[in-house]
């Protein structure tokens, strides 16, 4: 049995979908500055994809091959496929001497990440102040005696 005429169809919009949308469609090409820190651009990317299509029969005596010549066995195929790539880019990731941080292009972050991001920062600064006041209350009591 011969394969229909949609296989062909979705086949090559699916290889053309393919070459298209790949991982470094998602996460770019590095960047690299002359400090040394590496920024790779972050999309966000969306794809669709629909095929259609239809054998028309009709009348016994006016079935014609895809050749043209009179037959009984075989019907005309109409179809169609289609597909589309959105691709929006979202934020860069920064790696750098100081670490790795989040750079949305959006200005309406959230509070919630902001504080995600700042939060080593503020228990590294927790643990400074706790050292500092362990420091202090025994240069203080060993003072006091």
């Amino acid at each position: 049995m011969s394969d229909h005429p949609i296989q062909g169809l979705m086949k090559t919009a699916m290889e053309n979908i393919k070459a298209m949308v790949d991982v470094n469609t998602i996460v770019g090409d590095a960047v690299e500055t002359p400090d040394g820190t590496v920024i790779l651009p972050i999309s966000r990317v969306g794809f669709g994809f629909a095929a259609g299509g239809s054998d028309f029969h009709l009348d016994t005596e006016q079935q014609y091959d895809r050749s043209g010549a009179h037959s009984s066995s075989s019907v005309p195929f109409g179809g169609g496929s289609g597909g589309g790539v959105s691709i929006h880019p979202i934020a860069f990731l920064v790696v750098g001497k100081d670490g790795v941080k989040i750079v949305p292009l959006d200005n309406n972050t959230h509070l919630f990440e902001k504080i995600i991001d700042q939060a080593p920062k503020l228990m590294d600064q927790m643990q400074q102040l706790l050292k500092n006041n362990q420091t202090n209350t025994t240069t203080t009591t060993s003072s006091s005696q």
